[in-house]
């Protein structure tokens, strides 16, 4: 029988707080693997358990709770802090993040997507990603800082070098890691086959769209942060603004693709029709990768391949 059972937990580097959503009471254990499970099995079956993103520190927890047999909900850290603010919280502890989120886990769980695990692979690949983005930036940084310099020192150079030589060997691996998943490899074959996307791009989508379930295109949409956000009220029709939620590397990556899809011959109509309509550059270029995402989307959903005839036919419209 599963449990209705709510607890909050705040993760710190040594210890845990612990709050459930029925008692005011918030118990301190200790933050190893021995404490960990044997306040698990103390919980009734199928609890659901709560816990702030905090990059690393709530992997232990998680995967001992999920190993547990109990339902996990890994919380966004800004939607914590909002909805802090909404009940009018005037101090933040270890001990009150631990009741607000056994709090907010009962009252929004409807609302909430539990986690799931990933597989080693999966895991490897979301790491090497992460990993990517944060070398090109270290990359990019350097160039830009040493290229105002009149006497480039030799060794900024080679920095620069052996960072395009790790950017490689990243990316071999990641092309290593695709082809030994079956789905993934087919995946992201048919994601080659779409004008404007490159091998990160359809190494990433590949990632996106098989580690998770979407209910639809529109559920993927918003994962991405390309989900414009009204601002109505009464006769007042508010400017829309993108949401921006989700991995910022994705919405990069689909940006970048369309900047280059734009310049195609396929593509080019569909730019140049938003552009006729008073939109920024920029503007034309987010709804082309809102475009190109769907597009994703749809290829992995019917096991197609990319079909350029039907984007010709649309752009054609009037």
């Amino acid at each position: 029988m599963k449990s209705s059972m709510f607890v909050g937990v705040d993760v710190s580097k040594d210890w845990l707080d612990v709050a459930r959503c029925d008692d005011n009471k918030v118990c301190r254990i200790e933050y190893s693997g021995a404490a960990l499970r044997q306040w698990l099995s103390s919980l009734p079956l199928g609890c659901h358990i709560g816990v702030e993103s905090t990059g690393t520190l709530h992997r232990l927890l998680v995967r001992c709770a999920l190993r547990a047999g109990h339902r996990v909900y890994v919380l966004n850290a800004l939607d914590l802090s909002h909805y802090a603010r909404s009940l009018g919280r005037r101090a933040k502890t270890d001990r009150l993040d631990a009741q607000l989120i056994a709090r907010y886990l009962a009252k929004e769980q409807d609302q909430l997507h539990p986690y799931v695990e990933p597989t080693v692979q999966q895991a490897q690949l979301n790491e090497l990603l992460s990993r990517r983005h944060k070398v090109v930036v270290a990359q990019g940084t350097l160039r830009q800082s040493f290229a105002g310099m009149s006497a480039q020192p030799r060794a900024s150079r080679r920095v620069l070098r052996a960072l395009d030589e790790l950017i490689h060997e990243i990316d071999a691996r990641i092309a290593e890691l695709i082809a030994s998943d079956p789905l993934q490899q087919v995946t992201a074959r048919q994601l080659r086959t779409v004008v404007g996307f490159g091998p990160l791009l359809s190494a990433t989508l590949t990632h996106e769209l098989t580690r998770r379930a979407y209910r639809s295109a529109d559920a993927f949409i918003a994962h991405t942060g390309y989900d414009p956000r009204p601002r109505d009220s009464g006769q007042k029709c508010g400017r829309r603004y993108l949401s921006k939620r989700g991995p910022a590397e994705l919405r990069r990556l689909l940006f970048t693709a369309a900047m280059s899809a734009s310049k195609t011959q396929l593509w080019k109509p569909f730019y140049q029709r938003h552009r006729e309509r008073g939109l920024s550059t920029t503007q034309a270029l987010v709804i082309l990768a809102r475009k190109l995402a769907r597009i994703a989307y749809s290829l992995v959903k019917h096991g197609t391949e990319f079909n350029p005839e039907l984007i010709k036919t649309a752009c054609a419209r009037p």
